[in-house]
Formats: structure tokens, C-alpha cells, sequence
């Protein structure tokens, strides 16, 4: 099995002159579900090389057993540091494809044609992809076969819109990933803030928050390996 995990390479947070990046648990967790499966995994992003991490996402209050164990991870941070270009990787060459979320995607993957052909070139090969938290908004401008919105008619999650205004940023990022989804004709759902919540439509799997990425880990293993069929 071979997974590519693709990360934002946008760190800057609106014009607040404060950083963003990606949510280091939603890596981590999800990096070591795939391990354990016995995965080659592959770290990409738009720009390569290291992609910025949240600073708040390695607070003490954020962190977690995995969080510690990618960051004393030799292989793992050698990894992060050198993610090879997204337009440098070929969706035949995975199995499976996993987004972490963090602010950073609302600014750039989610406009990257990159991307949206990597989404859409997955899942018309009959290969699942897992996107958690703001990742889910990457999928805006993703179509069907049939030049539809990817997500209408779908079971979705993605970071709800009390999650954002709790963070104190619903007036700062592009746009809602709640509100994105819904639009597009998404059949959203979210539970209580922060708990996990996953859903699977088809080979297309989302989580709500940074507490979805393992469960959204699993599941994406699942229908690479016929558990989850």
C-alpha cells in the first residue's frame, strides 16, 4: 500500500500578520495509522520541501502522543522536511490519498488545479482519498465525471462553523469549510465540537477535526484493504 499525504505549503494567517500551516496532529496521527499498516508514504505540497507547520498546533495543549513521537522521529521529520512538489506526483502511483487540514489549504489547495485534478483523477480510478478538518475545503472546485460538484448528493464533514467562531476566526479565513460544503450541495452532518466524527460516501471519506484524523486513517486503510468496502 502506498499513500500520499498531501500538505498546504500557505502559511500566512489572512493579513492578522499571524503564521499558519498545517495541523500537526492531523499529520502525525494519521502518518502512524499508515505506518503501522505497513505503508510506504510519500509527504507532498504545492511548493515542496518543508511546509509550515500551525505554531499553535504544537502548544502543549494540542499535543499528543503522536505529535511527540513524529517529532523524534528521525525518518519522519527528514520526511516533512524534504515533501516532494504536488505537481511532481502521479495519482497512479498511489493506492490511497490523505489531506490534514490546518488553515493553511483554505489559501492555496483549495485553488490549486494541481490538486483538484489529483482529487478527481483518484476517485475516477477507483482509488479512495481521506481529507480531515479545513481539508474538506480543498474539495470546492472539485467536479464528477459529469462537471457536478464532487460533493453534491455526498455524506460530508469538515471543520463546522462553531468549531471556527470558537477559534475566534470566522471572519479571517476565505471562506467556511461548513458553509462551502453545504452550498455545493454537500449532505453535511457534524457532531459536538471537537469530538471525532467521520464519514465515508463512497471511496470518498471526511473528518470534521483534528480528533477525526486517526478514525479517518483507519477508515481510508479499510477500503484500501477490502475492510471497508
Amino acid at each position: 500500500m502506498k499513500v500520499l499525504i498531501v500538505l498546504t505549503s500557505h502559511d500566512e494567517l489572512g493579513d492578522t500578520g499571524r503564521k499558519t500551516g498545517f495541523w500537526l496532529e492531523e499529520l502525525a496521527a494519521p502518518y502512524y495509522r499508515f505506518k503501522e499498516a505497513g505503508a510506504q508514504i510519500v509527504l507532498a505540497s504545492p511548493k515542496g520541501g518543508q511546509p509550515p507547520l500551525d505554531p499553535k498546533s504544537n502548544e502543549a495543549d494540542f499535543r499528543t502522543a503522536d505529535t511527540r513521537r513524529f517529532e523524534a522521529d528521525p525518518e519522519a521529520t527528514e520526511a516533512l522536511a524534504n515533501t516532494v512538489r504536488l505537481d511532481a506526483v502521479s495519482a497512479d502511483d498511489f493506492d490511497a490519498v490523505f489531506y490534514p487540514g490546518g488553515h493553511g489549504p483554505l489559501w492555496d489547495l483549495a485553488e490549486d488545479t494541481v490538486s483538484v485534478r489529483l482529487i478527481e483523477t483518484t476517485l475516477r480510478s477507483g482509488k479512495p482519498i481521506a481529507l480531515v478538518c479545513h481539508a474538506p475545503g480543498v474539495l470546492r472546485h472539485t467536479v464528477d465525471e459529469d462537471g457536478a460538484p464532487l460533493v453534491r448528493g455526498r455524506n460530508v464533514t469538515g471543520f463546522a462553523n462553531t468549531e471556527e467562531a470558537a477559534v475566534q476566526l470566522t471572519d479571517i479565513v476565505p471562506f467556511l469549510v461548513e458553509d462551502e460544503l453545504t452550498g455545493l450541495g454537500g449532505v453535511y452532518s457534524k457532531t459536538d465540537d471537537w469530538q471525532p466524527h467521520v464519514l465515508k460516501d463512497g471511496l470518498l471519506i471526511t473528518g470534521q477535526n483534528p480528533a477525526s484524523s486517526a478514525p479517518a486513517a483507519d477508515a481510508l486503510i479499510a477500503l484500501v484493504t477490502g475492510g471497508g468496502a
